[in-house]
């Protein structure tokens, strides 16, 4: 259905985020007329959330900013179960004290995105363990386990694919599309929740939630999920060659989230720009259409867009400063993400192989070893030859700094303690 009538999903329609939608012309009518509930669920496995999560985080700002009430559902309960999708193994166990601390880190991010309050619009933050931690096992099978049966749970892809890969599936992880379908029903009951939005691995647990609301309360629900976004290489989302990049300050500086948009691929930049900005379609049609060099100011601009949405104006601000200062100027650009050595092991010289692993430039140090064999490592801007090369006290600028690069676009400095 491509002429919605609401804005919230002729908005969606329009910047590429919806794959599947269950009813687009029940759930269309409801949106336009203001003030839909609609959920997504996220699970605390870390304190922070990272790139992966930010299509579903920006469909929540996007239903807030058309004057409906985003939801969000932090899995205190799931959490201690694990969803198998996706997976090849089971979760690592968590406290109740980790969860609570993810989930304290996992706020932070939402503080950035939507407005919480009180009012018809306003977003709300609610915990599965509300109501998960105190169901008692008996009147649960008999209420909500009979609705689900094994040969339907058995054809799920999560658990299809746990089998035939011949990975181990906990009767826990098992149960998880029941709970994640009561959730929605509890949350229709609650909070009058009509719509549960997620990534497309998500479907068969969304509609076992508008089945089981229906089959029990009698009521109509909606589910709406988003495609897997990939980058043009076919590469995953929000992986790079030193780990996740995560939303939260803590977890991952200003300057290298910038850097993260300001490296997106040439094919990539009208996608993400819809995806990822609130910048008007036209002038996305604009930018897109830039070619050769050009398309590099695209890149800064979906940068600093990005980065004001999840960081600030002001980080973004002093991001992309400290880049023209770094990569125009070739300075030490005090914003360039710093790590520290104690003086001692300067003076006995650090091997830089370590160094580019320690400064999260490789993940390892064979790739540290590939890296200079390349001719891809950087001191002060020399090329390291060496791959028993050691940074040494000989090699700090007057300041005790030394700048380390990957590549063209990724710095870091080293400060002696």
């Amino acid at each position: 259905m491509s002429s919605f009538r609401s804005d919230f999903l002729r908005t969606l329609h329009e910047r590429g985020f919806i794959h599947q939608c269950t009813d687009p012309e029940g759930l269309d009518a409801l949106a336009a007329a203001g003030g839909l509930p609609g959920y997504i669920g996220f699970d605390a496995t870390a304190d922070s959330l990272h790139v992966g999560s930010l299509v579903q985080i920006m469909m929540l700002r996007w239903l807030q900013k058309t004057g409906n009430k985003p939801v969000v559902l932090m899995g205190g309960g799931t959490t201690k179960v694990g969803d198998p999708s996706g997976r090849d193994e089971s979760r690592r166990m968590l406290t109740d004290e980790q969860i609570g601390q993810n989930m304290a880190g996992i706020r932070k991010v939402f503080s950035q995105f939507l407005s919480f309050g009180e009012g018809a619009a306003d977003a709300v933050m609610v915990n599965n363990a509300d109501w998960l931690d105190r169901i008692e096992y008996i009147p649960f099978l008999r209420d909500v386990g009979r609705h689900f049966t094994i040969n339907r749970m058995l054809s799920f892809e999560s658990v299809r694919l746990r089998l035939e890969r011949e990975q181990p599936l906990t009767f826990l992880e098992f149960n998880y599309m029941i709970l994640q379908a009561y959730d929605f029903m509890e949350l229709s009951r609650r909070l009058g929740c009509q719509l549960q939005m997620g990534g497309s691995d998500q479907w068969g647990n969304i509609v076992n939630g508008i089945e089981l609301t229906r089959r029990i309360d009698g009521r109509e629900l909606f589910g709406l999920t988003t495609p897997l976004i990939t980058l043009a290489s076919g590469a995953k989302m929000g992986k790079t060659a030193s780990g996740a990049v995560w939303l939260n300050t803590e977890r991952l500086s200003a300057y290298d989230y910038w850097q993260f948009w300001r490296n997106t691929e040439d094919a990539d930049v009208g996608r993400f720009l819809r995806l990822f900005t609130e910048l008007p379609l036209d002038e996305i049609a604009r930018l897109e259409r830039l070619g050769g060099s050009e398309i590099n100011e695209a890149k800064k601009i979906l940068a600093n867009e990005a980065t004001t949405l999840c960081r600030g104006a002001a980080a973004a601000e002093e991001a992309a400063e400290t880049a023209r200062r770094t990569f125009e100027e070739g300075s030490l650009a005090e914003g360039l993400p710093t790590i520290e050595v104690a003086a001692p092991e300067i003076e006995a010289g650090i091997p830089v192989v370590d160094l580019l692993v320690r400064a999260g430039l490789a993940a390892s140090k064979g790739e540290a070893r590939r890296l200079i064999r390349g001719n891809g490592a950087r001191l002060n801007d020399a090329a390291v030859a060496d791959e028993a090369a050691a940074l040494r006290t000989a090699d700090l600028t007057g300041d005790g700094t030394a700048k380390l690069s990957a590549g063209r676009k990724r710095h870091v400095l080293v400060k002696v303690l």
